[in-house]
C-alpha cells in the first residue's frame, strides 16, 4: 500500500518504479548492486530521493 503523506523532495518504491519504468523487484536489483539507496520510510516501506530517482533515470535514458 502506498503511503498517503510522504515528505516532499521523496518517492515511494512504487513511484520511484514507475518513474524509471521498472517492477519493484527492479527498485530491488538497483539497491543490491548500490545504485539506489533508501533515504527514509520503514525497511518495508522505503523512501528514495527524488533527485536520485531523476538522475537514474537521465542515465538511463542518455545510454
Amino acid at each position: 500500500m502506498e503511503p498517503l503523506d510522504l515528505p516532499p523532495g521523496y518517492m515511494s518504491a512504487h513511484q520511484a518504479a514507475t518513474t524509471l519504468g521498472i517492477t519493484l523487484g527492479g527498485i530491488r536489483e538497483l539497491r543490491r548492486r548500490g545504485r539506489l539507496t533508501a533515504v527514509g520510510g520503514s525497511p518495508r516501506q522505503p523512501y528514495y530521493d527524488t533527485e536520485q530517482v531523476l538522475a537514474l533515470l537521465a542515465e538511463r535514458a542518455a545510454a
